[in-house]
């Protein structure tokens, strides 16, 4: 027997500061927040939100990525956890275009590559997490 996963529900990255990390990634994903503790919110509203430890979650179209400002070095994707975070889009055109918005945005990225079975497009978050966006052919 094995278990029938479908997708990736959700994802949380652990990040240093959580303005910095918010500003990047609203900037350039634009995602809207699914979740976050309201400035306004009672003690137990606060109690029943706790596990996002000042953090957001964002919602994407199919899935949900979290933000958690809980770590005080840089990511290295050459130790145990995550190497790189990949998220897909639906051609080409629309990669030329993210990479024209990353540049726009400031955001130091690689050249589109051309990697046989898809087109990848690299960057990295504040943090350093890497990021990739994924065409397949």
């Amino acid at each position: 027997m094995s278990i029938a996963a479908e997708s990736i529900a959700h994802l949380r990255l652990t990040v240093c500061d959580i303005d910095r990390s918010r500003a990047f990634y609203e900037k350039v994903f634009g995602w809207p927040v699914a979740l976050e503790i309201p400035a306004d919110a009672d003690d137990e509203t606060r109690q029943r939100l706790d596990f996002l430890h000042g953090g957001v979650i964002y919602r994407m179209p199919h899935g949900m990525l979290g933000l958690r400002p809980a770590a005080t070095d840089r990511f290295d994707e050459n130790r145990v956890g995550l190497d790189h975070l990949a998220f897909a889009l639906g051609s080409l055109a629309e990669l030329e275009t993210a990479a024209a918005h990353l540049d726009a945005c400031g955001v130091v990225r690689e050249e589109i590559k051309d990697i046989g079975v898809s087109y990848i497009l690299e960057f990295r978050d504040p943090d350093n997490i890497a990021l990739e966006l994924v065409v397949r052919k």
